[in-house]
């Protein structure tokens, strides 16, 4: 039986790079996904993109991002997209490590294609998930 179509990864980052490739390591092919890591006063470029839109999901610290030059604070666990054509500056001005995912994408998001079974046993047709109830939660 061939191996699915899954990748596994974590967040680690032993290296310390401000970048983790997370869609090189998952093998994801449309759309782009990476742990960006600063420290303290660290800042990257200022940057715009031609086609990719992104969404910056803080993990640790707080996201300074400057959008066109006007600065806007993303507390841990906050999220902000920016447009390709928005130029954009994340920077760290707190004292602890800031930790993002950074997630980008072009083109139109295909939704709603999903298949949905009652269980495992089920090995019938698919069926869209708002056909499918929710399974009873687990045992206490």
């Amino acid at each position: 039986m061939a191996e699915p179509d899954i990748a596994f990864a974590n967040l680690d980052n032993p290296s310390g790079d401000r970048f983790k490739q997370l869609r090189r390591e998952l093998g994801v092919s449309s759309f782009g996904i990476n742990l960006m890591t600063l420290a303290p006063r660290q800042r990257n470029r200022v940057h715009l993109h031609e086609h990719q839109e992104e969404v910056y999901l803080v993990l640790e610290g707080e996201l300074t991002i400057g959008i066109e030059g006007e600065e806007h604070t993303v507390p841990r666990g906050g999220l902000i997209r920016v447009g390709p054509s928005v130029r954009r500056q994340l920077v760290n001005r707190g004292t602890t490590t800031l930790a993002l995912l950074a997630l980008g994408g072009a083109g139109e998001h295909v939704s709603r294609d999903a298949l949905a079974w009652d269980s495992w046993e089920d090995d019938g047709e698919g069926r869209s998930p708002q056909q499918v109830p929710l399974p009873s939660d687990l045992p206490v």
